[in-house]
């Protein structure tokens, strides 16, 4: 499926677009998972690899400088990063017929660190794996440390021993979000300015503006 090479998301002052087909935004973004990966001591994280077609990689930028990242990976061909450590937890999923995909290379300058832009992106990869590839099934290796962020706000649970992560030499665990469960937490929180609760669902927009998103993205 081709997307829209100009699609754009503005999201507190930054821009959210797809870095697949636009040699400049993913050299800045390669650039950026590297900074940020070697920072905290980790192995440079995807260093020369290219996308594939199974990858999309989502970039929030200000001005020509990307400043946030992440790339959903679908199960196509070889398979997930995380079947590495943990394939019989993914294929437990698999055999009950649930459609899979993993997020990887999530990195997201400090200076620039916001919630409204990491929703942003959030709300792009919901519109690509969710409305787009019918994906129901969610998986994201995390470092320990992180993992109660991801069950707090965003609603994943633990779903594979802490393991150390060949591609980045640190502890990972196992993440694992439902889609009809991030289905219900969007349609509970969304657009919602009165919502209390620390759901990072709150940030999102209802679900028909999320529809507005995907026709955005795949109209070309």
């Amino acid at each position: 499926m081709r997307l829209n090479p100009d699609f754009k998301l503005m999201r507190n002052g930054y821009e959210i677009r797809i870095a697949n087909g636009l040699e400049a935004l993913k050299r800045n973004t390669a650039r950026l998972i590297e900074r940020m990966y070697s920072s905290r001591g980790l192995f440079p994280y995807g260093q020369g690899e290219s996308l594939d077609e199974r990858n999309i990689t989502v970039v929030a930028c200000k001005g020509d400088c990307a400043v946030a990242t992440l790339t959903l990976c679908l199960d196509v061909g070889a398979g997930l990063l995380a079947d590495t450590l943990y394939r019989d937890e993914i294929n437990a999923a698999r055999i009950a017929g649930s459609r899979v995909c993993e997020i990887t290379r999530l990195a997201m300058d400090p200076e620039h660190s916001s919630h409204e832009t990491l929703a942003g992106m959030m709300q792009v990869l919901y519109v690509l794996a969710r409305l787009t590839h019918q994906v129901t099934d969610v998986f994201i290796e995390v470092h320990p440390r992180h993992a109660g962020f991801y069950r707090r706000l965003l609603g994943y649970n633990v779903a594979g021993p802490e393991r150390i992560c060949p591609r980045v030499g640190a502890p990972a665990v196992l993440m694992h979000l439902c889609q009809h469960q991030l289905d219900t937490l969007i349609d509970k929180h969304a657009g919602r300015s009165d919502d209390d609760s620390r759901s990072f669902y709150r940030l999102f927009p209802p679900r028909s503006e999320l529809e507005d998103i995907q026709r955005s993205l795949t109209n070309v």
